[in-house]
């Protein structure tokens, strides 16, 4: 179930004047599904995402009578592009030379305005209403944009990272699962090697699912690498984990054949609390390419009924 973005329900409104400015988040993803500021769009039919996003912000700049700020992630053009969107419907993409500089700051104003929590609270209820389509699409989202604004190793970004990858795993993309939860348990063992023990474990149920013989083989000798990193560091304490590690030792020696179903099961990903210092993105993450002006699909002239682009 999607739900309708209403501008005039004030829990989806940015403050009034709060300085910086604030700017609202769209992301398009690579079916087509399309989230602005958390909540999933009803495309009404067949209408394109650009034109979608377009009239959902126009409306917020509408009821503040005032320009909106908006960051796009189009993952169907592998971009991301930065708008000033008008309360008479017009819209121009601009260059990263004439957006705000970013901050902590800003960055803490816009989550004020509008909390990844409160972000997770609604995936994990369409979660829970297995609507497993919506709250992957939602998490997707709120982990793209938290780690383009705050870096791949920040804590809500690795915490959002998790969360898609369990929504993968309930979902059956297995594949998919497993990268995303390596990158997590990549990055935990490289910054909190003391933390990465369950994360390995997520990863490694999601692994345990695999059918390609190469993936099984590579995605397995990295989880193995991160087992005996932990054993050699004292950090195996609990009896599963010594025995999803033994599970992998024991599959890569088998050539790589399937484990049961049963065995295993995966790890639910909890939200935590914010983290400190952000970096580069995760190296399975597809690179956006950079914000250019004149993105036509993003410009829209003053006067334009909605629905109608440049």
């Amino acid at each position: 179930m999607t739900h309708s973005l209403t501008p005039r329900d004030k829990g989806n409104l940015p403050a009034l004047g709060a300085p910086p400015l604030i700017r609202l988040d769209a992301y398009v993803a690579e079916d087509g599904s399309t989230v602005v500021n958390g909540h999933l769009l009803d495309m009404g039919g067949t209408r394109p995402p650009n034109e979608t996003i377009l009239d959902a912000i126009a409306m917020f700049a509408r009821t503040l009578g005032a320009p909106v700020a908006a960051t796009v992630i189009d993952r169907t053009a592998q971009q991301v592009a930065r708008l000033r969107v008008h309360p008479d419907g017009s819209s121009r993409t601009i260059g990263e030379d004439e957006d705000l500089p970013p901050g902590r700051e800003r960055t803490a104003a816009e989550e004020e305005a509008f909390p990844p929590l409160a972000r997770v609270e609604r995936i994990i209820q369409h979660a829970q209403r297995e609507e497993l389509h919506a709250a992957f699409v939602l998490a997707s989202a709120l982990r793209e944009h938290l780690t383009l604004r705050r870096g791949a190793e920040d804590e809500l970004s690795l915490e959002a990272r998790a969360i898609e990858a369990y929504l993968a795993y309930l979902r059956g993309d297995h594949m998919l699962s497993t990268v995303l939860a390596l990158t997590v348990a990549r990055i935990r063992c490289r910054t909190d090697l003391n933390r990465a023990a369950p994360d390995v474990a997520r990863a490694t149920a999601a692994w345990q699912r695999l059918w390609d013989e190469g993936q099984v083989a590579t995605r397995g000798q990295e989880l193995l690498h991160m087992w005996e990193r932990l054993s050699a560091a004292g950090l195996l304490q609990e009896a599963s984990h010594h025995a999803m590690a033994q599970a992998v030792r024991s599959r890569l020696a088998q050539g790589g054949r399937s484990v049961p179903q049963g065995s295993a099961p995966a790890a639910a990903a909890l939200p935590a609390g914010p983290g400190q210092a952000s970096s580069p993105a995760a190296p399975e993450d597809k690179p956006l390419k950079p914000t250019r002006r004149g993105l036509r699909r993003f410009t829209r002239r003053a006067g334009r009924s909605p629905g109608q682009s440049s």
